[in-house]
């Protein structure tokens, strides 16, 4: 089979015959139709993803669409010992796999799953998040943040403070459900002002950001606080601002913060397949929204290291698909 193989983590993946995977116990071999280039497929191709285990030649891919042998389509999530979804083939454990409808489009599908399942997830299984409550997403206007914004919305959130560097995207949350927006550009030490004031009483803080930001916004929203002892549970999902922060001891004990990471480790696999039959129904109904750009397999190489485009997911097909091909998706549908 065509696969996006990589033989080296300094070099981007090539399109390259590559064995077809064996099925194994409960397995099912099937026809890739879509598969998301996401944040973290580049940082596993690239050998910085906290699971690598260094073993080369590899498949990049943690999840997609397929077409199973009877002709249903699925999306799953790829198992931790088979080769990656950028292929034409690849393995499928049922354990890990949601039926989808018929009308289901495979390529926002791939867009949107991995996105949204990040504060999907962490909402629904990391803290005990009610309707009514409040959240601050800190890096809205990239894929994942646009998404949570949304997701939080659905959730049930009254209010939704939505915070990032990108000052075009950020004023089009409003309409995806943000009820205030707090622009991270500029001098950091205002746009942590700006934060804290903003954003000082939200319940849950779901951050795509860490680094500088984080360690600034922290003490900002926790010395604002109406009420100190009122639960604040920071969830840690994504780090494109960088990989560490100091955090001055006097944070945790003069307000009640709760820190805690959402993702591969901190939630069993199960836990996670668990909540993907309700948002596939959210997605395909199209009550959340993503911006999908379809791009062949054959041009992995490429579209790798291409600019990105900011809140669009590139999504990879291979050359034989069996649906008509989506140059450009603006959201579910």
């Amino acid at each position: 089979m065509r696969a996006a193989v990589v033989r080296s983590f300094d070099h981007p993946p090539r399109y390259e015959e590559f064995a077809v995977p064996e099925p194994a116990g409960d397995q099912v071999l099937v026809d890739v139709l879509a598969a998301g280039l996401h944040p973290r497929v580049r940082s596993g191709a690239d050998g910085t993803h906290y699971t690598s285990d260094g073993r080369l030649p590899m498949v990049p891919g943690v999840d997609a669409v397929g077409r199973l042998p009877d002709g249903g389509l699925v999306y799953f999530v790829a198992g931790d010992d088979v080769p990656g979804t950028m292929a034409e083939q690849a393995l499928l454990d049922p354990r890990r796999a949601v039926p989808l409808p018929g009308n289901a489009d495979p390529v926002v599908i791939a867009a949107a799953m991995n996105p949204a399942m990040s504060s999907w997830v962490a909402l629904r299984r990391r803290v005990a998040f009610a309707p009514g409550q409040s959240v601050l997403v800190l890096g809205a206007t990239g894929s994942a943040g646009q998404m949570a914004v949304q997701v939080a919305r659905r959730l049930g959130a009254a209010r939704v403070v939505a915070a990032g560097r990108d000052t075009s995207r950020l004023e089009q949350l409003t309409a995806l459900g943000a009820t205030a927006l707090v622009r991270l550009a500029g001098d950091p030490e205002q746009a942590a002002a700006r934060l804290g004031e903003a954003a000082a009483d939200v319940d849950v803080v779901i951050d795509y950001t860490w680094g500088a930001p984080t360690q600034l916004a922290i003490p900002a929203l926790l010395t604002r606080r109406t009420d100190r002892s009122a639960a604040l549970d920071w969830v840690q999902i994504g780090s494109t601002a960088g990989p560490d922060i100091t955090l001055p001891s006097f944070v945790l004990r003069a307000a009640n913060l709760r820190i805690m990471g959402s993702g591969q480790g901190s939630l069993t696999a199960a836990g996670i397949v668990a909540e993907l039959p309700d948002l596939v129904a959210e997605l395909a109904a199209g009550t959340l929204t993503a911006a999908a750009r379809a791009v062949p397999l054959a041009d992995i190489e490429h579209a790798w290291t291409a600019p990105a485009e900011p809140g669009r997911r590139l999504v990879l097909t291979p050359a034989a698909q069996p649906f008509p091909p989506l140059a450009d998706t603006p959201g579910a549908r």
